[in-house]
């Protein structure tokens, strides 16, 4: 019962509609006891050779009135106690969804998205299952089960009752007997299907790859060994769960044993009528229902105190960057950093050492270096994906950590290297982070991405549907269209990184002359392997082992003849024999 105590905020918020729904249910049992003393009436009437039309109306009238009385009371529990259980469904939806909002980088590093949608899925449907069934079970198996019995020792016999109730109560005890083995049982089942969820993700998204390489049949038996695995733990549960119907059948048919070798005593004897003995075994078949669902309750019970668990563990998690819902003024200024050093929270050793920077609102910093040097990290701080390092990062004199983040993040526009694209429209992937912006804002957008063009030679133009993740567009494409979709909403800084890898040399510079006319108040921070992209940069650092190991402009770093001078001239090289391959074909 630990369960519904940790439910209680849930259960202050929909008292009412519970307790609707529980005097709804024990409307039916009431009625329920009236036509089984119907039934004994007329069996007696029968047995007396009284049943006549004045006799035998009242009866039919009274179990018309019961069974209406119940579908109308079904009806009202039905929709008070599953229609609360699909608000607390709804509720606990949104909490997670909330909650993988508010969540940074390390969680999702930590959390696999396959676990991710098992808790949102498999888990959710399990509480739901409490919250609804559960309740239904618990109190028509209270109510009903009282109500019976009350009724067998009151209208029929009270030794009687007693020699039948007390078999089915080992019900209830093979339940508890059994629900800690179910509850770990069941547990693994969840398990397994988040890593089959995993699994499945990964297939489907890496398919290409799978096959370009050859690995199908691996994968495909690597798939075979998780579903093995995931059967084998449902198998585990579903013998444990299905413990439970032979156990209520020996136990039932004892129960009904006893009151047929006690009760025919009884109606031997003259001590009981025959009327009221069918009266007795009529309501002993409606109790079996109260014990099994006290058994089916104990096992939802299990398997929703498994499901909580898992995720309030997750919800329970705190971002390692905490928002402190500080200042709501738009960051808007000069951009200096200052970082002492800056280490992954796992890592043994700094990421970054000693980076300072100033950027005069209206200038471009680029920043360069090989792979691995500190560039995208110095990105993710800019973003607030880690907060914890020595130094500081300060936007108008203002530590951007002193900003409320639902200020700060929306006054920036990011555009990585792998972007994502939502399976809609042209139009509504530009636009997406304002559904009403018009559609000449977009077209606007599109030119500044130099991405028009393309758009209009598509099928259904701006209404061209991208597929999943953008499928049915080029690489280069998909990065206009993020460049676009960043730029539609005026940023006050704008981040490319490596952004315009999949562009060509002459569409890259298109974009940057752009981003030079219309961004003259507004600071911008590309991010490349490209060094093309920098040459117009204010500044750039140059970055090795998370050092800034050069900086200046394009020419001081020409000049200085070092990484960045030698990695230019490659390019450019490389550039030109590319287009005389092109022009000689």
């Amino acid at each position: 019962m630990r369960l519904f105590f940790r439910l209680k905020w849930f259960i202050r918020l929909e008292w009412r509609s519970y307790l609707l729904g529980i005097l709804a249910l024990l409307g039916v049992a009431m009625l329920g006891l009236i036509p089984p003393i119907m039934i004994g009436r007329f069996a007696n009437l029968i047995s007396e050779r009284a049943l006549s039309g004045a006799t035998l109306g009242p009866i039919i009238v009274w179990i018309a009135i019961a069974t209406v009385g119940q579908y109308l009371l079904r009806f009202g529990w039905s929709y008070f106690i599953w229609g609360t259980s699909a608000r607390l469904e709804r509720l606990m939806r949104l909490r997670l969804l909330n909650h993988y909002l508010e969540m940074d980088k390390p969680f999702f590093q930590k959390h696999r998205t396959g676990d991710l949608l098992a808790h949102a899925t498999n888990d959710i449907n399990q509480l739901q299952r409490v919250a609804g069934n559960g309740v239904l079970q618990l109190f028509d198996a209270l109510i009903t089960g009282v109500s019976v019995v009350a009724a067998m020792a009151v209208v029929v016999n009270p030794l009687l009752t007693i020699m039948a109730v007390v078999p089915l109560l080992g019900i209830t005890l093979v339940a508890q007997l059994l629900g800690g083995s179910i509850s770990a049982a069941f547990s693994a089942v969840q398990d397994m299907f988040s890593q089959l969820n995993n699994k499945t993700q990964e297939s489907l998204m890496g398919i290409k790859v799978l096959k370009t390489v050859g690995e199908a049949a691996e994968d495909t038996a690597d798939f075979q060994t998780k579903i093995n695995d995931s059967i084998r733990a449902t198998r585990h549960a579903e013998r444990l769960d299905s413990l439970f119907n032979p156990a209520i059948t020996i136990l039932t048919g004892i129960s009904f044993v006893g009151t047929i070798i006690y009760g025919g005593y009884l109606v031997q004897t003259g001590a009981l009528s025959i009327g009221s003995l069918i009266t007795f075994v009529t309501y002993l078949s409606a109790l079996v229902w109260p014990f099994l669902g006290l058994g089916f309750f104990f096992n939802n019970l299990q398997r929703g105190n498994a499901a909580y668990e898992r995720i309030t563990t997750l919800l329970a998690e705190q971002p390692a960057t905490l928002d402190k819902k500080g200042l709501k003024q738009v960051p808007r200024g000069d951009l200096q950093i200052d970082l002492t050093t800056f280490q992954y929270p796992d890592a043994t050793e700094a990421t970054l050492q000693n980076v300072h920077a100033t950027v005069q609102a209206g200038n471009t910093l680029g920043l360069v270096g090989p792979v691995g040097s500190g560039k995208s990290t110095l990105i993710q701080l800019l973003l607030r994906e880690f907060d914890q390092y020595a130094g500081s990062i300060k936007i108008n004199q203002i530590d951007i950590r002193d900003y409320d983040k639902d200020t700060y993040l929306p006054a920036i526009g990011y555009v990585p290297q792998d972007n994502f694209l939502f399976s809609t429209s042209v139009l509504e992937n530009i636009r997406f982070a304002d559904p009403n912006i018009s559609l000449e804002r977009v077209q606007e957008a599109a030119r500044w991405a130099a991405l028009h063009d393309d758009i209009m030679n598509l099928p259904d133009g701006y209404d061209t549907q991208v597929g999943e993740q953008g499928i049915s567009l080029s690489g280069g494409q998909r990065q206009r269209l993020a460049i676009a979709r960043a730029l539609i909403i005026n940023p006050d800084i704008l981040i490319l990184d490596d952004a315009l890898s999949a562009v060509d040399a002459k569409t890259e510079q298109q974009i940057l002359t752009m981003l030079h006319n219309q961004r003259q108040d507004k600071t911008t921070i590309i991010a490349t392997h490209r060094l093309s992209a920098v040459v117009q940069a204010a500044e750039t650092l140059v970055f090795e082992h998370g050092r800034v190991e050069a900086r200046g402009t394009h020419s001081d770093l020409i000049q200085e003849d070092g990484w960045y001078a030698r990695m230019f001239a490659a390019q450019q090289l490389s550039e030109k024999l590319d287009q005389e391959v092109t022009t000689h074909g």
